[in-house]
């Protein structure tokens, strides 16, 4: 026996009374009981907090928090995409204007990012369903063209010398700018580095990095002379973080603001395009791949498995470990004992 089809004015009926009681086809088709109760943000943004890594929770805790103070009180369900993009419209006009402020592009993208990251987790717990995720249907803003550049050798050499001879720690300022150099780094990776990390004989230091990846990079001889008295001066424990103050305090990010914050007042240009650590990475890998090629260049990054490079090349041009210490040596001429016999004229 065949049912009888239902009529459009009843099913307009019945999603009009479902959407005034908060019910949603997801809701409907779960088992009796087996409902979640949707918690309110001030509820569930501790819970992803405490669930994310620490990088994540760097980046997006401050908007989770004005998250809270805007809809703390409000069930996750509660809040629509108009509502997120509002929120994100008024935070990108309260952004602070800095030298390098772009229309506030990163402080909406941290918002959306911060808010998927939140929603995912509550689709995950089984707490809303994934169509009904309002962080999904909100844009992020298009980011901006990065302004880092590869710095001239002259702007380098006086970037280093500033960095050794001024300020009330010269020595670690120096180590900091020269083991960007050398190895490229990102910021954690010389701030996670530990005493057991570093393998003397080969000259290699293993790097914890964005994402939770590792790799082991070729530093050159001094810089490994350099590593290790730093150890033996400042007393860090073997597995516990390597960089460290006279006091023996270990060294955070702060550090490398209120070193870039000197050297922007020592050399101008630095302060007016808002140089950083990373325009060292930017310097290095440019001049890598100039001189050693793209393939090297990848791997001296840690990108040679990087979900983000697309380009089918990728694949064919992985770089082997002696051929990134072979231009570790290039840059600094100095031998490295991983290093190919051959090198290429420079």
């Amino acid at each position: 026996m065949t049912a009888a089809p239902v009529r459009p004015e009843v099913v307009d009926a019945a999603r009009t009374l479902l959407d005034q009681m908060g019910i949603t086809v997801h809701d409907l088709i779960q088992s009796p009981g087996s409902r979640a109760t949707v918690p309110t943000f001030t509820e569930y943004v501790p819970v992803v907090l405490a669930a994310i890594g620490e990088g994540s929770r760097r980046t997006y805790g401050n908007y989770l928090h004005k998250v809270v103070e805007r809809w703390g009180d409000r069930r996750l369900g509660e809040v629509t995409p108009t509502e997120i993009e509002t929120l994100m419209r008024q935070l990108q006009d309260d952004a602070v204007r800095r030298r390098n402020f772009r229309g506030g592009t990163s402080t909406g993208e941290h918002l959306i990012g911060a808010l998927r990251c939140l929603y995912r987790r509550a689709v995950a717990d089984g707490l809303i369903a994934e169509a009904d995720d309002p962080a999904r249907k909100v844009a992020k803003p298009r980011r901006a063209t990065s302004q880092r550049i590869a710095l001239p050798d002259d702007r380098l050499g006086e970037l280093v010398v500033a960095a050794a001879a001024s300020g009330n720690d010269p020595e670690l300022d120096a180590l900091i700018v020269r083991f960007h150099i050398e190895t490229a780094c990102r910021r954690a990776g010389l701030l996670r580095l530990r005493p057991m990390d570093l393998d003397v004989q080969q000259c290699l230091a293993m790097l914890q990095e964005k994402g939770g990846t590792y790799r082991r990079q070729p530093v050159s001889p001094t810089m490994m002379t350099f590593l290790l008295h730093h150890v033996h001066d400042r007393g860090a424990a073997p597995d516990q973080p390597l960089l460290r103050y006279r006091d023996g305090r270990r060294v955070g990010r702060r550090r490398y603001d209120g070193l870039f914050e000197r050297l922007g007042q020592q050399l101008p240009w630095v302060a007016t395009q808002g140089v950083s650590a990373h325009w060292l990475r930017h310097t290095t890998l440019t001049w890598v791949e100039r001189v050693y090629g793209y393939g090297v260049a990848l791997a001296y990054a840690g990108h040679a498995e990087s979900p983000n490079d697309t380009g089918t090349t990728v694949r064919y041009v992985k770089a082997t470990l002696p051929e990134v210490a072979t231009a570790l040596a290039g840059l600094t001429g100095e031998p490295h004992p991983l290093a190919l016999a051959e090198q290429p004229e420079v």
